[in-house]
């Protein structure tokens, strides 16, 4: 399959018969998104995604309403404040993009008190009252350093960018860079630069460190960062090495000029945005009375060298390669949970 959209489960679902019926039981349910960054592609696809789904669902009658809000810093203590605000307004359910897997902790814990059902994903919290819909980040890390390990037998230095600082995502993507060297040991880490998933960042980022740099034949990311990097290679005159890419419209639009000029290879590697979609289904079922395992996961999604036109096919101007999810998809992820 030439673009690996492993989570593409409507297929599964219908041979499965899984009913597709919400129940009357959430008619009258509120749900908020609570979301602590905006600043790039990413993030305003995931918002899309909540708006176009659950707006939906509200006219079906599915629940009563389904807002969204985002804090205007990534800062933990503005996001708490956010969700104790959630907490008197008396929503029903909480879905959480978390800027710290820890600092929201008590604001989570508050909200489960007052009856109140919290689903986080993407930046997820370890409160154990909270539901989790993640990826598994580390694996995405160490994949990067098995597609390289193929091209580059012989090892070389990479560079890393690291995402947003404090989050769950970036601790375990780095976490699992780490241990792809561990296991591939002729490759060598020789400096790490933050790049905030943004590309204005990782390229200000890269570029101030590349003067300093030797050879590097890769560049190990977390998304967003990808064109960036390679604007700085350019802008340097440095040839340009493997840069690992996140899934961006401009970086598959980016590969295909290179991959049509010269040959380039690459990979790229990301969540996709709509899983805000299927965290708000999970919030859903969960109101509905189902018994939901607290701990779901949804594999990544992978663009490799022969899917790239078929990918940016699909992929909106300035938007991000997207999977958005369906009740009957939430409940599959939720029964499979359970084997």
């Amino acid at each position: 399959m030439k673009t690996k959209l492993a989570f593409l489960l409507s297929a599964a679902v219908l041979a499965s018969g899984i009913a597709t019926g919400a129940s009357a039981e959430t008619a009258d349910k509120t749900i908020a998104l609570s979301n602590n960054y905006a600043g790039n592609s990413w993030r305003q696809a995931m918002l899309a995604s909540w708006e176009k789904i659950t707006k939906k669902a509200v006219a079906d009658g599915i629940v009563k309403s389904a807002d969204a809000f985002t804090t205007a810093e990534n800062q933990a203590t503005e996001q708490a404040a956010q969700i104790q605000n959630m907490i008197l307004q008396g929503y029903s359910a909480i879905v959480v993009n978390s800027a710290s897997p820890t600092a929201l902790n008590g604001a989570v814990k508050e909200a489960c008190d007052a009856g109140i059902i919290v689903v986080s994903f993407d930046g997820i919290v370890t409160e154990p009252c909270a539901w989790r819909v993640a990826v598994d980040f580390k694996k995405m890390g160490a994949g990067q350093l098995d597609y390289l390990a193929k091209r580059y037998p012989d090892g070389g230095n990479l560079l890393e960018i690291r995402g947003l600082a404090g989050t769950s995502v970036d601790t375990e993507i780095s976490e699992g860079i780490a241990s792809g060297v561990a296991a591939n040991p002729k490759f060598k880490i020789v400096s790490a630069v933050q790049g905030d998933w943004t590309q204005t960042v990782a390229q200000k980022s890269v570029a101030g460190v590349l003067p300093s740099l030797p050879e590097v034949v890769g560049v190990v990311t977390q998304g967003g960062d990808g064109f960036g990097a390679a604007e700085a290679f350019k802008a340097a005159g440095r040839p340009t090495p493997t840069i690992i890419l996140g899934n961006r419209d401009d970086e598959l639009r980016w590969w295909k000029a290179q991959k049509d000029a010269s040959g380039y290879e690459t990979m790229s590697v990301s969540i996709a945005p709509g899983v805000s979609t299927l965290a708000f289904w999970v919030a859903q079922q969960i109101l509905d009375g189902q018994d939901v395992p607290k701990d779901l996961v949804v594999p990544f999604l992978s663009i490799d060298q022969a899917g790239l036109e078929t990918s940016l096919e699909t992929t909106e101007a300035g938007g991000v390669a997207n999977v958005e999810y369906t009740l009957d998809d939430a409940k599959k992820v939720i029964a499979d949970a359970k084997k």
